[in-house]
């Protein structure tokens, strides 16, 4: 059966995530060594251990793991969203932004929470601020959307992710539907969420195609509902052996090449 429908993956698919928390992590390190004698590099390696540190310790971690969020998007999402878990985690962030980057800070012998504090918050202005999106994403989906129904998949919280659709409003008129797995309920790659897309969309399996960086998440879940998937493997990473993508190419501009082979 041909395909009628695009499903894609938005963190690191669409939008250059890593991209935008890594310009955020050097902006605000580098504000930190015009404090204290710190190496920006070092400081950001701390951080990022003591966060997924933090991030693991907190009752709410199962249910990130269950959602798809991971502890980067902790330090600058709010979380303001209904379900007991993400109110939780609404109370815990502002102390956990504080916490990883003050101890960040002590691991490189700096004792100075008023600067973590500020740091922290800094953080979240300087993500915001950094919106990248890859230089394909615009003219791939301007040439499919007349072709095909695109639906939007995405692991997180609302909250989140729909901030980063308002920070690159290009993005959501592209799409029929837009899916976050914090309003659904459970996360990629459990396979209850891709058949709700599928029912959300009206399709089956066969008319559709799952488009996305991680293996792990995209492609493993398009595969339980037996749905075929493309994996964008940007940086040339292994496969593995056990989760086989249907197809695997270098970019956005490789798979709109892929489709129309299909």
């Amino acid at each position: 059966m041909s395909i009628n429908t695009i499903i894609f993956d938005l963190d690191d698919t669409l939008l250059w995530d890593k991209q935008s928390i890594q310009t955020a992590f050097d902006k605000t390190c580098e504000y930190a060594s015009t404090i204290h004698n710190v190496d920006p590099k070092q400081l950001e390696d701390a951080v990022r251990v003591e966060a997924r540190k933090l991030y693991e310790s907190y009752e709410t971690y199962d249910y990130t793991v269950l959602i798809g969020i991971n502890p980067f998007e902790g330090l600058w999402g709010t979380f303001d969203d209904p379900t007991e878990q993400f109110q939780k985690m609404k109370e815990l962030i502002p102390q956990y932004r504080k916490d990883a980057w003050t101890n960040g800070l002590k691991a490189l012998g700096i004792d100075d929470a008023a600067l973590g504090s500020e740091l922290g918050e800094r953080f979240v202005e300087e993500r915001k601020k950094s919106p990248y999106v890859y230089d394909d994403t615009y003219a791939v989906l301007d040439q499919l959307k007349e072709k095909y129904q695109l639906v939007l998949l995405t692991n997180g919280a609302p909250s989140l992710q729909n901030l980063k659709l308002q920070i690159t409003p290009e993005i959501p008129p592209y799409f029929d539907h837009i899916i976050i797995s914090g309003d659904f309920g459970k996360g990629k790659p459990d396979a209850s969420i891709f058949e709700f897309v599928m029912e959300k969309a009206g399709i089956t399996a066969d008319e559709g195609i799952m488009v996305g960086d991680n293996l792990n998440t995209d492609i493993l879940g398009s595969s339980r509902v037996g749905m075929r998937n493309v994996w964008i493997n940007r940086e040339e990473r292994s496969a593995n052996p056990e989760n086989q993508p249907t197809y695997e190419v270098k970019s956005l501009t490789d798979f709109l090449n892929l489709v129309k082979t299909l």
